[in-house]
């Protein structure tokens, strides 16, 4: 806020006033990057297009549920669409653009790594945010008599909160195997310091602790690496999801020795509606051939995949956790907007 003031008083501009947002929107680092987005027209948003700004760019403000489309995103559409009309099936080993559509994903994880604090052999791409979250759920939430719950806030994004409940209901355990963590009355975010004093108290219980990077309703960020140290110490696997917090503040997974993470790409990374989602397993997990991950052909080793002879052998690291080919056109926009 001093800062926002400081900037007041030299522009002279009302610090609530399109002025000074403008003043601030000239002095962002980062506002040259507006051009490589396509912003909508009032009148195409719902805007009355008789009105006297209703062929002017929106002030766009929903980027937390969907991002403006990068015209680079189109771009690498257009150029796998013009692959596929070219090539037909030798586009998974012959490409124009020297992205072979049979380790696509590479070049995303390549560039979406360094936006969770990961490195690239940690990071996969496939399915949906909610999706993957079962999968990775399937492979870490593994209750046992004494310890049996999952930690997730009471505010939860409905779609986490309903994961955890199926996956309960799924293991035949009793409502109380999910456990809230809840602010304080008359509170609407909570305290670190309250969900360490759960953690503490029910640690022995707990099998998973998942909670978001970026709570969606309040916009609290959560202190992951506190969170995840201090779970971890009891004995609990930590995961995140990260679908308000990735690509919107700094992340540091592996260094802060997250077991997983799941996040959609749709908002702060602007892949498009309903676009291919990430996922992160840390590294000390991803050759544990005792975790029971549900597989696929595609988390098979790449170098002998195509030998088709029914004896598993994984791909290393987080692609180990893929199970289909990679969806190329959702790929492709993230890739775009990535780039």
């Amino acid at each position: 806020m001093d800062k926002l003031r400081a900037v007041e008083a030299i522009s002279g501009a009302d610090l609530v006033s399109a002025q000074f947002a403008c003043e601030m929107d000239s002095r962002d680092s980062l506002a040259h990057l507006r051009s490589e987005f396509v912003v909508p027209k009032v009148n195409q948003v719902g805007g009355k297009s008789g009105t006297d700004n209703g062929d002017k760019e929106c002030i766009y403000m929903c980027g937390n549920s969907l991002g403006l489309q990068p015209k680079r995103a189109r771009r690498v559409v257009c150029e796998e669409l013009d692959e596929w009309a070219h090539k037909g099936v030798t586009g998974h080993f012959r490409h124009a653009q020297q992205r072979p559509w049979v380790s696509y994903r590479e070049p995303v994880v390549a560039k979406m790594a360094p936006i969770v604090g990961a490195k690239p052999a940690e990071v996969g791409v496939m399915n949906s945010l909610t999706t993957n979250i079962h999968l990775m759920l399937a492979a870490f939430y593994r209750p046992t008599a004494q310890r049996y719950k999952v930690l997730i806030e009471g505010k939860a994004f409905p779609s986490d909160h309903y994961a955890v409940e199926s996956q309960i209901r799924w293991h035949e355990l009793p409502a109380n195997a999910m456990l809230l963590a809840e602010p304080r009355p008359g509170e609407h975010t909570l305290r670190t310091n309250d969900i360490l004093d759960l953690i503490a108290r029910e640690g022995a219980s707990i099998a998973v602790v998942m909670l978001s990077g970026v709570q969606y309703y309040t916009g609290q960020a959560f202190e992951i690496a506190r969170i995840t140290a201090a779970a971890q110490a009891s004995g609990c696997v930590v995961g995140w999801d990260l679908a308000h917090a990735a690509g919107n503040v700094p992340l540091h997974l592996h260094d802060w020795n997250v077991d997983f993470a799941c996040w959609c790409t749709y908002k702060y990374m602007n892949s498009g509606p309903g676009g291919i989602a990430g996922f992160f397993v840390h590294e000390r997990h991803t050759d544990n051939s005792d975790l029971r991950r549900l597989l696929g052909w595609w988390s098979h080793d790449q170098r002998t995949r195509f030998d088709m002879t029914n004896e598993f052998v994984p791909s290393p690291g987080a692609a180990g956790f893929e199970l289909s080919n990679t969806p190329i056109l959702t790929s492709a926009a993230l890739l775009g907007a990535l780039q």
